[in-house]
């Protein structure tokens, strides 16, 4: 399973008594919510080609003459803190 899906199925599963009233969270409905929540494919930031290793693009701006944009947090990506 992708992290995307694990992190939806938590999210689902702690607002599953809130949002369904009780109701049984089947592999149909976490499929139909999972696809819903989905970003739009178009959005023009899935067009960006995005790093994961600081120092790789700190060589490619420094190559390209453009500045850095990083986006960093401190603690669990759920907010579980």
């Amino acid at each position: 399973m992708s992290i995307t899906k694990t992190v939806v199925l938590a999210i689902l599963t702690a607002l599953t008594p809130a949002l369904c009233h009780s109701e049984e969270l089947t592999r149909e409905r976490f499929l139909e919510l999972h696809e819903q929540l989905q970003p739009d494919p178009s959005e023009v930031w899935r067009s960006i080609p995005w790093k994961t290793n600081l120092l790789e693009a700190q060589q490619e701006a420094a190559q390209q003459g453009r500045p850095i944009f990083i986006w960093a947090m401190d603690g669990h990506p759920l907010g579980c803190t």
